[in-house]
């Protein structure tokens, strides 16, 4: 492009949304051939059984009940204290680990990614999550001006792969001093796997013997967008009680949403959580990133924020939002135990589910797959390794046959 105006870092900088891009061509088939006849499992919303987008409803009765001046009115850059404490309690429930903890306000759970890629590693690092994994990480980590290096997430027999986990952490370490490692779990985003207890145990072992060297720092970044759709909320929480015990070389960064737990998906209100054994650290970490959400965002949206501490302060309509989630939980589960029975019954692999909106099928072609679905009015989103399919965004009766018509097409594409 010879009269480009973009600065050097800039030019040649293209978001294709794979995800968004899908989801529009599901919605062109819609105006064509109706609603009834297409199965849109692109995006990563609640839909119900009717697919039309699900919001609380004690969530949108508290929001609407808001002054409208905590609506309008601007909040502090760090996030309303209100907010902050109601988003530490809530990430934690009863599992909050004995560590000194401080949170700040970000637009989303995106924002804490940026803060967190921004603020922690050097410019040219490379960071490190699973060979899946979702899209924007890579986005984020381009426009930072780093990189992105992935691990085998799952082993020969669908556990987590610690081997791969330990050697790329081992061989980024001995090439740069400070790594960040981005976690997506529970309820992973693409493959709907939840790391155990005993798989925490490891990757903790792992990062605490490759920062034994004094000069060598990780990051932990857990994304936890899913959390609240990842089973009992203790159990599926009972991970962060081990952050307590960490060494000073590690500090552990919580990905905090309202989109999903919340369905306040267009709000973009989040937090991101420190937690150190090191009272410094979590000084630093509050003063750093305060100042990064001043030079992006300056505040974010006070009218959620407020609507997230109205909720935790009023027992019983805490009670009754964790009530009305839960039985968007069972409707989600519901949905992916059809689709993985029917695909036992035709003899298609798919990554290991345990809960959450997605679910993967590997693929070799995966955009070729895709292309080959809508021939049956299906419509999902490739990977790239593979094919994702949105179970929070299915009815049932449509999820019904899908998984006869994915093996029909990667029989066609790939043979």
């Amino acid at each position: 492009m010879t009269n480009s105006f973009a600065a050097t870092h800039a030019k040649g900088k293209l978001a294709t949304d794979t995800i968004f891009g899908a989801g529009s061509a599901a919605n062109q088939a819609v105006t064509r051939f109706g609603k009834d006849k297409v199965v849109n499992a692109t995006i990563g919303v609640i839909l119900d059984d009717n697919e039309m987008l699900v919001c609380l409803p004690t969530v949108e009765k508290v929001f609407r009940n808001l002054p409208i001046t905590e609506v309008t009115n601007y909040a502090p850059i760090a996030g309303l204290p209100d907010f902050l404490e109601a988003a530490a309690a809530l990430t934690f429930a009863e599992n909050r680990p004995d560590a000194y903890i401080n949170a700040v306000a970000t637009a989303g759970g995106s924002g804490v990614i940026h803060h967190t890629i921004w603020n922690y590693s050097e410019i040219g690092d490379t960071l490190l999550t699973s060979d899946w994994y979702w899209d924007p990480y890579k986005v984020l980590c381009e426009d930072a001006l780093r990189k992105i290096d992935t691990y085998s997430l799952f082993d020969e027999n669908g556990k987590f792969n610690i081997k791969s986990f330990e050697s790329k952490v081992n061989e980024l370490l001995a090439k740069q001093n400070n790594l960040v490692i981005i976690i997506n779990t529970p309820a992973h985003n693409p493959t709907g796997y939840n790391l155990t207890d005993s798989e925490w145990d490891q990757i903790l072992d792992v990062v605490s013997a490759a920062t034994r060297s004094k000069e060598k720092r990780i990051v932990l970044l857990v994304d936890i967008a899913y959390i609240d759709y990842a089973g009992d909320k203790n159990e599926s929480r009972g991970f962060m009680k081990k952050f307590g015990n960490m060494p000073d070389d590690i500090l552990v960064v919580l990905a905090f949403s309202m989109s999903k737990g919340y369905t306040m998906y267009g709000q973009r209100t989040g937090a991101m959580i420190g937690i150190s054994k090191n009272k410094d650290v979590v000084k630093e970490f509050e003063d750093i990133n305060q100042f990064t959400s001043r030079a992006t965002w300056s505040n974010i949206n006070r009218g959620c924020m407020k609507l997230l501490s109205t909720i935790y302060n009023d027992k019983a309509v805490l009670a009754q939002v964790e009530a009305e989630r839960g039985t968007c939980y069972r409707m989600i589960q519901e949905r992916a135990a059809v689709f993985m029975r029917e695909a036992k019954a035709v003899n298609l692999f798919m990554l290991p589910y345990v809960a959450g909106f997605f679910l993967t099928i590997p693929a070799q072609k995966p955009n070729a797959v895709c292309d080959k679905l809508h021939e049956d009015n299906v419509y999902a989103v490739p990977l790239d390794k593979g094919v994702r399919i949105a179970v929070c965004a299915v009815p049932a009766t449509k999820i019904s046959g899908m998984a006869g018509k994915v093996v029909k097409a990667l029989a066609a594409v790939e043979g």
